[in-house]
C-alpha cells in the first residue's frame, strides 16, 4: 500500500462517507482503512476548492469521488502540483474519464484498490478559454467539451429520469437535442495557421474518445499523446445523418477494428476529424457549451489549448 497521504473529495449528492469508508476498508490489504482526509464538495464548491484543501493538508493522492464534475475540478487543481496523484472513485452518470482509463464502474471497492495500488500514469488536460455569459473564464476538461448535439442533450435531459436510468436517459433526449442543433457558420484557426470557414452544428474536442454506451466518438484520442482530437458535424436531413452514423460505426467502428485501429480516423461528407494542440473558434450564433458534461453558459468564441502530462492518475 502506498505511504503517501491521502485524501478524499466526495459528492455528498452521490454517496455517503461511510459507504466510501467501507469501500476503502474492503480495498485495504490490512485490517483497518489507511488515515484519510474528508473533504467534502458544495454546491459552491463543487471541487476545486476541496481538492486545494487537501493539496495544502499535504496530501499525495487526491481520490475524486462523485461525477465527471467533480472528477475535471479536482485534475483541474492538481494540474497546478507536479506531486500530488489522482485517483477516481465513480459515482456519476456519465464516469466517462474512468470509462476510457478502464476504471471499474458500479464497485467501490474495485475503484479503491485501484486508487490504493495502482501505478501512477501522466495524462494530459484539455483547456478552453472563452467568454461565457459576458465572462471571461478557463476550464479545464479531462475528456471532452463542445457545443451542439452533446451539449443539447445534457440540457434536454430530465434529472429524474437520469437519477433512475442512469447514462440511458440522455438517449430520451437525443431527438430534441437533434432538432435544437442547427447548422452555423464558424471560423477555426488551428496550431497558429491560417483561419478557415467552416460550418457546423455540433464541434467536440477531446481529450478521451469514448462516451456513454460505449460508443466511440474521436478514433485516435489518447488521453497521454500531447494532442486534442477535434471532431466537426455538419448532418442535415436523412441523408446527412446516415453518412455520420455509417463514419462512426463503419469507417471509425467496425472497418476500423477489423483492421487492427492502425489507420487514422476517417472523415466523410458530414463529419471532419482533426489533430490539434491549439484551435480557436469563432462561431456566427452564441452557443451552449458543455464542458465534460456541465453546460457552463453560451459562448461565440472557445479558444482549446492542450496541456501536455498534466495529471498524474492511477
Amino acid at each position: 500500500m502506498t505511504a503517501v497521504r491521502i485524501a478524499v473529495v466526495w459528492n455528498p449528492a452521490k454517496t455517503t462517507r461511510e459507504e466510501l469508508e467501507q469501500a476503502l476498508q474492503d480495498a485495504s490489504s490490512t485490517e483497518s482503512a489507511p488515515e484519510v482526509l474528508w473533504f467534502e464538495t458544495s454546491v459552491d464548491d463543487p471541487g476545486y476548492g476541496a481538492a486545494s484543501r487537501a493539496v495544502d493538508a499535504g496530501a499525495g493522492l487526491v481520490i475524486a469521488a462523485g461525477g465527471d464534475g467533480t472528477v475535471r475540478l479536482v485534475a483541474e487543481r492538481l494540474a497546478e502540483s507536479d506531486d500530488v496523484d489522482l485517483a477516481i472513485a465513480p459515482l456519476g452518470t456519465g464516469n466517462l474519464l474512468a470509462r476510457n482509463l478502464k476504471v471499474p464502474i458500479d464497485d467501490l471497492a474495485g475503484a479503491m484498490t485501484r486508487a490504493l495500488t495502482g501505478t501512477p500514469r501522466a495524462i494530459d488536460l484539455g483547456w478552453a478559454t472563452a467568454e461565457i455569459d459576458g465572462e471571461s473564464q478557463r476550464h479545464a476538461f479531462a475528456v471532452m467539451a463542445g457545443f451542439g448535439i452533446d451539449a443539447h442533450m445534457i440540457t434536454e435531459t430530465d434529472d429524474d429520469l437520469k437519477d433512475r436510468a442512469g447514462w440511458i436517459a440522455y438517449v430520451e433526449s437525443l431527438g430534441r437535442a437533434v432538432a435544437a442543433s442547427e447548422v452555423i457558420s464558424l471560423r477555426l484557426t488551428e496550431d497558429g495557421g491560417e483561419p478557415v470557414d467552416d460550418e457546423a452544428h455540433t464541434l467536440i474536442v477531446g481529450n478521451c474518445g469514448t462516451i456513454q454506451g460505449g460508443l466511440t466518438v474521436l478514433p485516435d484520442a489518447d488521453p497521454s499523446d500531447g494532442e486534442l482530437d477535434l471532431l466537426l458535424l455538419d448532418a442535415d436531413g436523412v441523408s446527412g445523418w446516415l453518412d455520420t452514423m455509417r463514419n462512426m460505426l463503419w469507417d471509425n467502428g467496425l472497418r476500423r477494428l477489423v483492421a487492427g485501429g492502425a489507420s487514422s480516423a476517417q472523415s466523410s461528407e458530414s463529419a471532419a476529424h482533426h489533430r490539434t494542440t491549439n484551435v480557436v473558434i469563432d462561431l456566427a450564433e452564441p452557443r451552449d457549451f458543455e464542458v465534460d458534461g456541465d453546460v457552463l453558459g453560451q459562448v461565440t468564441r472557445i479558444e482549446f489549448e492542450v496541456q501536455k502530462a498534466a495529471v498524474r492518475i492511477r
